[in-house]
């Protein structure tokens, strides 16, 4: 089980791409994440001078499968980071990914 918690960046990013099912948005990352670890591309590592959010908006706990979950856990023991903070770096990581691709968030509904 991973603790994911998120500032408001963190939640507008993964709203914009996933609307209000932070969970979902979330999981996709750190399976993006696992993924990337797995076959050998890593991501950029998380920087040391952030923390974890001293408030965050969001706060749950995600299951995921064994094999994505203990990639995480040595990453985030490998990185001297909690999982919760690898947890939020992955967020941030796919987000920067999905804009620099061009993967466009859905329009927003209009307003009646």
């Amino acid at each position: 089980m991973v603790n994911v918690q998120l500032g408001e960046l963190a939640c507008r990013g993964l709203e914009g791409h996933f609307g209000p099912d932070l969970p979902n948005g979330a999981r996709k990352a750190l399976v993006h994440y696992a993924y990337k670890l797995r076959v050998g591309r890593r991501p950029i590592a998380p920087p040391h001078f952030l923390g974890d959010p001293p408030a965050p908006q969001v706060v749950f706990d995600l299951t995921l499968d064994a094999t994505t979950e203990a990639v995480l856990a040595e990453e985030a023991d490998d990185q001297h980071v909690t999982m919760s903070r690898l947890a939020t770096h992955a967020v941030f990581v796919y987000l920067a990914e999905l804009e620099f691709l061009g993967v466009k968030s859905p329009a927003p509904p209009e307003e009646g």
